[in-house]
C-alpha cells in the first residue's frame, strides 16, 4: 500500500512550543468508504489558533498526544464515492497534517479554480474572511475613524489595515520590530506603525493617537489589549480575533486591569467572533476581496514554506512572528 506520512503531536507542551514536541510518523494511505472522500493535501495553513487547540477545547475539541497534528489545509480530491466531487476538485478542510486523508464528502465544498492555488488559503481563505468580516461586521469602521490593528504584519492584520484605509479610515498598525512597521506603512500603506517590541506602548499611543481609537481589532490579548482599552474613545468597538499572546507559554499574571469601570463609562462595544458566523455572507465578502485585488487596492502577502517536515518549525516561527503575511507549508 502506498505510504502516508503524517506530523503526530507527541507530548503536549507544557511551556512554549518547539519542534521536539511532535515526531514523523508513516502509516498506509486510507482507503475511502462509500460517501466518503479521499483527499491530497496540497497546502496546510498555518495559524497561532493550532497552539490554543493544545490547551483545551475551543471552537472545536481539544488535542491530545499521540494524535496526528490537527490544522486546515488546501487538499485535492483523489476519489470520491457518492458525491458530487471529481478528482482534481480543490477544496479546504481540517485535514490534519499528512499527506492524505478520508473525510465525509457531504462536509466539503469545491473551491473555484483561482490563480494564484495559495490565494485560497490567503486573502480568499479563513484569514480574508476574518479580515472581512472581523473589521467590517463587528468594527463597523466609519469614514474618518482611526482604527488600530495588532498582529498588523500577520495573514489577517495585514488585510484589516488595507480594507479600513479603503474604507477611508486612519490605520495604525502594532507589529514587533521597525522592519515591520516600515512594510506596514511604506508597502501597505498603513498611516502609522508602533513597536510592541520596543516597550512603553501607552507613551507610543500618545505619539501616533492624539485622537485616540474608535475600532480595535485585537489579535494578541495580553498587554496590547490592556494598552488598546484605555485608548478607546467612547463608543469604540472592539473586534475580538485572538489572542496569541496567551497561547504560548506561561499563563498571564493578572488580566486587563481596570475593564469593567472602562467598558461602562466609555459604553465600549466588544465582540468576540469566529469566521463561520457569517457564512450566509461569504459570497459577498469573496466578490468584494477578488474586485479589490484585481485592482490593485488589496495587496496580498503569503509565505510559504515546503515540506510536510518543516511543519513543527513553522508554527513554532509563527508563534514567534517570523512571518509577513499569511504562512503556509507547501506539502506536495
Amino acid at each position: 500500500m502506498p505510504a502516508n506520512r503524517q506530523i503526530v503531536l507527541d507530548e503536549l507542551p507544557q511551556g512554549p512550543l518547539s519542534p521536539e514536541h511532535f515526531r514523523l510518523a508513516e502509516s498506509e494511505r486510507p482507503t475511502p468508504g462509500e460517501g466518503e472522500a479521499l483527499l491530497k493535501i496540497r497546502y496546510v495553513s498555518l495559524d497561532a489558533a493550532n497552539r490554543a487547540w493544545m490547551q483545551g477545547a475551543t471552537y472545536r475539541s481539544a488535542l491530545n498526544a499521540g494524535q496526528v497534528m490537527a490544522g486546515g489545509a488546501l487538499a485535492e480530491v483523489v476519489e470520491a464515492n457518492g458525491s458530487d466531487l471529481k478528482p482534481g476538485d480543490l477544496v479546504f478542510a481540517d485535514t490534519g497534517w499528512q499527506e492524505y486523508a478520508v473525510l465525509p464528502a457531504k462536509r466539503l465544498a469545491k473551491l473555484p479554480a483561482l490563480e494564484p492555488m495559495t490565494h485560497l488559503l490567503s486573502v480568499y481563505g479563513v484569514a480574508g474572511l476574518t479580515a472581512y468580516f472581523g473589521l467590517l461586521e463587528c468594527g463597523q469602521p466609519k469614514a474618518g475613524e482611526t482604527v488600530v490593528v495588532s498582529a498588523a504584519a500577520g495573514s489577517v492584520g495585514s488585510i484589516v489595515g488595507q480594507i479600513a484605509k479603503l474604507k477611508g479610515c486612519r490605520v495604525v498598525g502594532i507589529a514587533g520590530g521597525e522592519a515591520k512597521g516600515r512594510w506596514l506603512t511604506e508597502e501597505l500603506g498603513f498611516d502609522a506603525a508602533v513597536d510592541y517590541k520596543a516597550g512603553n506602548l501607552r507613551q507610543q499611543f500618545k505619539e501616533v493617537l492624539p485622537n485616540g481609537i474608535d475600532v480595535y481589532f485585537d489579535n494578541v490579548g495580553g498587554d496590547v489589549f490592556e494598552a488598546c482599552l484605555f485608548a478607546m474613545n467612547t463608543h469604540g468597538r472592539i473586534a475580538c480575533c485572538g489572542a496569541v499572546s496567551q497561547y504560548d507559554g506561561a499563563p498571564p499574571q493578572h488580566g486587563p486591569r481596570g475593564v469593567p469601570g472602562l467598558i461602562v463609562t466609555k459604553r465600549l462595544t466588544l465582540r468576540g467572533f469566529i469566521v463561520s458566523d457569517f457564512d450566509a455572507q461569504r459570497d459577498q465578502a469573496l466578490k468584494d476581496l477578488q474586485q479589490w485585488v484585481a485592482e490593485g487596492k488589496l495587496k496580498v502577502q503569503e509565505d510559504v514554506l515546503e515540506g510536510l517536515e518543516t511543519l513543527p518549525q513553522a508554527l513554532v516561527g509563527l508563534l514567534h512572528g517570523e512571518n509577513r503575511g499569511k504562512r503556509m507549508v507547501k506539502v506536495a
